[in-house]
């Protein structure tokens, strides 16, 4: 009679929707964590001593200290969440460890995300708001100087990153009646510069001297950290705003808040933040930052499918074939 293959063990590192709990514990032996508290450095090294299968996210940092500790039988990394500079690819490569993520899901909620802060910012939503839940204030109504903003409509929007989110963010963008500009480390085909109305930069700096929104949408990488530098964000209009629903890394936060708050730059939406869960002080003291809690993908239906593609990728390597969402350092 044939025996039962091993189910791997799975350890997640924090909490998932619970329909997809719910198939991890039918498909693999599963460890879960019910109270969604971060795991510490050693509590993670603990882990890939005996996991067959870690399934960290995008805060976990599974760095060299972790995967040296890690145990022979530690196969797969199937991260929950679309970028992977959390994971040391090039140790988990050398001990033979696979490395997958969570790509396309999470296209379509980050693009809204980042189209609501390119409305936001400008048009000073978050301020209105908040003053109108403040008891102190008693709005008085209507006004033809009172809380103006700008309008979007006919700016020119620069892009930094047309991979999927980014083109996503133009088709949104384009209907709101703005000029698509971008700058990536390839050019994208003529169909796509065609269907978006695209116009390509292949200097950054002269793209930025010229556009009036800059939306962050690369991931970060060696090559990205510090993309948008203190030069560059010197190259920006006084009435140019910047919008980054990415990775805090690409960005120099502490020169950006300088420029905000001497008025060389118009404002900021922001729901990534360079040392995530810390925020710069003057970021959120400043009323031109709109700052939200790297929220872009926190969507019921995102997380759901985030969750399935782990499954499909763990499940994949369980019966012997190749995970489809596997990450080679060569495509970053």
């Amino acid at each position: 009679m044939p025996t039962t293959p091993k189910k791997p063990l799975v350890i997640v590192t924090r909490k998932l929707p619970d329909v997809v709990e719910t198939r991890m514990c039918e498909l693999f032996e599963t460890r879960l964590n019910d109270d969604d508290k971060p795991m510490t450095q050693a509590q993670l090294i603990a882990a890939v001593k005996v996991a067959d299968v870690l399934v960290p996210t995008v805060t976990d940092k599974i760095d060299r200290a972790v995967l040296t500790q890690a145990g022979p039988q530690l196969r797969l990394i199937a991260n929950f969440g679309t970028g992977v500079d959390n994971v040391d690819l090039d140790t988990a490569r050398n001990r033979g460890i696979l490395v997958t993520n969570t790509p396309g899901v999470l296209t379509e909620d980050t693009a809204d995300m980042t189209m609501a802060l390119i409305l936001a910012v400008p048009r000073r939503v978050a301020e209105g708001a908040a003053y109108m839940r403040d008891p102190d204030n008693k709005w008085t109504g209507w006004s033809p100087t009172w809380m103006l903003g700008h309008r979007i409509y006919g700016k020119r929007l620069g892009i930094v990153g047309m991979g999927r989110i980014g083109q996503a963010v133009a088709r949104r963008a384009k209907a709101f009646g703005l000029q698509i500009h971008y700058h990536n480390r390839r050019r994208v085909s003529a169909a796509v510069e065609a269907e978006l109305e695209a116009t390509y930069w292949e200097s950054l700096d002269q793209m930025l001297t010229r556009v009036d929104i800059v939306s962050v949408n690369c991931p970060h990488t060696p090559a990205t950290y510090h993309l948008l530098s203190a030069r560059r964000l010197k190259l920006l209009k006084p009435s140019a705003y910047v919008v980054n629903t990415a990775r805090g890394e690409v960005i120099d936060e502490n020169e950006l808040a300088r420029l905000l708050e001497s008025g060389a730059i118009a404002g900021a939406g922001l729901d990534v933040f360079e040392h995530e869960p810390a925020v710069n002080p003057r970021l959120l003291a400043s009323e031109r930052v709109v700052a939200l809690p790297h929220m872009s993908s926190a969507t019921i239906e995102g997380r759901i499918d985030m969750g399935e593609k782990v499954i499909i990728n763990i499940k994949a390597f369980a019966d012997g074939h190749a995970p489809p969402d596997r990450v080679h350092p060569a495509m970053l």
